[in-house]
């Protein structure tokens, strides 16, 4: 990667590697911000977008700038240093300056300044460009928040570039200046150690999407009418989840592919498979979860089903019955409507009418409309009306 190669790893700290890169219990402290900005800069921005700028030989800090010019023109004067930037949502001047000073590929400019892409990695002349997609759990929402990290890596220099609050960079600059016989080891080194910090990031987001998706498992089968959608959510969050893992995979490929051609230390090759096994053990479990929230949206879509089936068939059994008694009323209704109407005929008061004065006019109309009520009452029984 670079012209100048950093010294080979001492015995004495062959096994120190692990032990540097790996976060405190405590959480790391938040990272310290210039006061002091740069004279050619507009007020109050640079102090906002550069988050913390050091100059390193041997590795120990040997300057802090407290600008961009002032970093620009110590590393001039550091022969054999190496400087460490890290910014934070930068301006478009301030990425322009840092690309005519370390001769940054326009295409990787644009990029950090478009933000929005994809994890890769190019390889621009002597110059990396990485770009990482960390990401963090967020416990009170229960949602998974996705930051982006644009690394620059020359043979001096370390460049970084967030747009969100994650990852925070300031506990690995700390651990490795806590460790200077690996800082030594130049810009590799740093760029390893971030690499396993991203991706250490990811554990506790594999641990809070495996208890989302416990969680929706028992709410599926209790029947809670809101789990579709949080299966929804979670699935695309998984969806950007595969986005920044996935390639991760090739990425970490390609730089073990040039460990034998830019001479990488050992003790790097080392950390890089180990950080490389991390991330396909990761990208396998987020493939997991998402097959595991397809097969539960498929069961909560057949159990709905099945419940909609249900009530359909109450309401079609409460119909049915519903019609069965309608039914038995207007049988017996059309058999009770039959005497009324032979009753209402001969109740009317005309002077002429033939039966009035018969005398078997009386058991006529009895006989009569029993016979109708009873003929009714069978054909009914007949149909199952009654």
């Amino acid at each position: 990667m670079a012209e100048r190669r950093p010294r080979p790893a001492s015995p004495a700290r062959k096994h120190t590697w692990r032990r540097a890169t790996r976060p405190p219990a405590a959480p790391p402290a938040n990272e310290t911000r210039y006061s002091a900005p740069s004279a050619s800069a507009p007020a109050g921005r640079e102090a906002d977008s550069v988050v913390q700028a050091a100059l390193y030989r041997d590795g120990v800090r040997v300057a802090t700038p407290s600008s961009l010019a002032d970093t620009f023109r110590e590393l001039r004067e550091q022969r054999d240093g190496m400087a460490w930037i890290g910014l934070a949502r930068p301006t478009e001047a301030e990425l322009l300056s840092l690309a005519a000073e370390f001769d940054l590929h326009e295409l990787a400019v644009e990029d950090a300044m478009e933000a929005h892409q994809r994890p890769k990695l190019e390889r621009y002349g002597e110059t990396l460009f990485v770009v990482l997609r960390a990401a963090r759990y967020l416990d009170a929402p229960e949602e998974v928040d996705f930051g982006e990290l644009h690394v620059f890596v020359g043979p001096d220099f370390v460049i970084t570039v967030r747009h969100a609050a994650a990852p925070d960079l300031s506990g690995v600059r700390r651990r490795m200046e806590e460790t200077p016989d690996l800082l030594k080891l130049g810009p590799e080194a740093v760029l390893y150690a971030i690499l396993d910090a991203v991706v250490d990031g990811y554990a506790p987001v594999v641990a809070g999407v495996q208890n989302d998706i416990d969680e929706i498992e028992t709410e599926v089968f209790s029947g809670d009418p809101e789990v579709s959608r949080r299966i929804y959510e979670l699935s695309r969050e998984m969806v950007e989840f595969q986005r920044a893992t996935r390639p991760l995979v090739g990425m970490l490929h390609q730089l073990m592919a040039g460990f034998a051609k830019y001479g990488t230390d050992e003790e790097l090759q080392r950390y890089l498979r180990d950080v490389a096994d991390h991330v396909t053990h990761t990208s396998e479990r987020v493939d997991g979860f998402r097959q595991a929230l397809t097969d539960i949206l498929t069961v909560n879509a057949t159990l709905v089903t099945q419940q909609q089936n249900a009530e359909m068939r109450a309401l079609a059994e409460a119909g049915f019955e519903q019609n069965e008694e309608i039914k038995k009323i207007s049988s017996w209704a059309a058999i009770l409507f039959a005497p009324t109407l032979v009753g209402t005929i001969y109740g009317m008061n005309f002077t002429h009418m033939p039966e009035v004065d018969w005398v078997l006019g009386y058991p006529f109309a009895v006989v009569l409309m029993a016979a109708v009520c009873v003929s009714l009452y069978f054909i009914f029984k007949r149909r199952d009306w009654l």
